[in-house]
């Protein structure tokens, strides 16, 4: 669409065959590639046109919006299958906890793209094997391999819901990063949602109990539950058909954390040595500490996502300044675990959490590259995007090494 757009501005009637087709994503586009086209008078309009309509909430389609709640509703139910089915709920949760939401999400943007026979079924596929491979696992509770399974399949089926969002542009750079983009966009436009729904809750149950009612418990076992579930759907949903509700907020919110950030990571290091916590000897604080890699991490590809290549100077100064200080913590992390490799020999946990900060420091040692030539060149920005969404398969790969290959490398342990 983008290219599209772009290709087509000096011919008015294909700009305009494109938004009817498709007005949600042309909007979309459009916003993000103007501030590189806004000289031409063609483009002034078609903003102005865009701004004047996005002023109110685009009103929904009845027949989409059936089909969110339909997928609201049964991820509702899907989430209460251990009341509804004799099924213990730790054994449910624990392996079947992603199923509650990426599924759906996965077979709303197959819907919505009217995704092809052939990927659809490889998709189908990929959902139904995986599912029946984790809920076949041995059910040992000591088990590393089984741990590890249940903490990746998140990622895979994250994997597969990008596949279908994608759809089949699969080498298209621009659409993986599009899709980081929505995640983006989802994680904010959801956590508005919670909020909205954390004071409603609060002002109903206060309501009863006004009139000596007391509906905690069912409240908090159905309502809350199935609102949880039914969260990032809805909030899918409203930032497919209204982009503009977010769009402009979230890169908002990566320019503010961004800094913020990265005060945060150098103060915080400061405090390690003067405390002298020992990430080598203390397995609980190298945990945390990987746990802190993969949130800065997030934040590093989010805030590249949002802005792009609306990252002025300092952006990529402040980012340039995260990603080092971030391969530093990722060098003692990989450090620390490689002490405890060779001090204690390997373990699937050891291996998992080795293989994956080899990655993310490759990674980061690519971004914080391009991010340098960037301060010299603003040509490079464009290769910082591809620089992270070329990464994405190889993540992918990782992901399914550690759930399908462990168990079976490890003996189930």
């Amino acid at each position: 669409m983008r290219t599209e757009i772009v290709n087509n501005l000096d011919h008015p009637g294909q700009l305009e065959k494109l938004y009817r087709e498709n007005k949600t994503t042309f909007k979309k586009e459009f916003n993000l590639i103007y501030p590189d086209i806004s000289e031409k008078a063609v483009a002034q309009v078609w903003n102005e046109r865009l701004r004047f309509e996005n002023e109110e909430v685009s009103a929904v389609s009845g027949k989409e919006l059936i089909f969110v709640l339909a997928l609201c509703i049964l991820a509702a139910l899907i989430a209460k299958v251990p009341e509804i089915f004799p099924i213990e709920p730790e054994f449910f949760y624990t392996r079947n906890l992603a199923f509650v939401v990426l599924p759906l999400l996965t077979i709303y943007f197959a819907w919505k793209q009217q995704l092809q026979t052939k990927m659809a079924i490889v998709v189908s596929t990929g959902i139904l094997a995986s599912a029946l491979y984790i809920n076949l696992l041995p059910n040992n509770s000591n088990s590393d391999t089984l741990l590890l399974a249940c903490i990746h399949l998140p990622i895979f089926l994250w994997a597969v819901l990008g596949f279908t969002f994608v759809g089949d542009k699969l080498n298209d750079h621009q659409r993986r990063q599009d899709f980081l983009r929505y995640n983006g966009d989802l994680v904010v436009m959801t956590t508005i949602l919670l909020i909205a729904g954390g004071l409603l809750t609060a002002i109903t149950l206060g309501l009863f109990q006004l009139i000596d009612l007391q509906i905690e418990e069912f409240y908090s076992q159905y309502i809350v539950i199935s609102g949880l579930a039914a969260s990032p759907i809805a909030g899918t949903y409203l930032v497919q058909t209204n982009p503009h509700l977010v769009n402009k907020v979230s890169p908002v919110i990566a320019r503010v954390f961004t800094p913020l950030v990265l005060v945060t990571l150098v103060t915080y290091l400061i405090a390690v040595i003067y405390t002298g916590k020992d990430p080598y000897n203390d397995r609980e604080f190298l945990l945390l500490f990987n746990l802190l890699l993969v949130g800065v991490m997030a934040i590093i590809l989010f805030s590249i996502a949002e802005t792009g290549k609306n990252t002025g100077r300092t952006g990529i100064l402040l980012l340039s300044g995260l990603s080092i200080v971030t391969i530093i913590i990722n060098g003692i992390a990989l450090s620390a675990i490689l002490f405890r490799i060779t001090e204690w020999g390997i373990t699937p946990n050891r291996l998992a959490v080795l293989g994956a900060n080899l990655l993310m420091l490759i990674n980061l040692l690519l971004i914080t590259y391009r991010l340098i030539r960037t301060i010299k060149d603003e040509h490079e920005k464009e290769k910082i995007e591809k620089c992270i969404t070329s990464f994405l398969p190889i993540y992918v790969a990782w992901t399914m090494l550690v759930i399908f290959a462990f168990p079976l490398l490890f003996n189930f342990k």
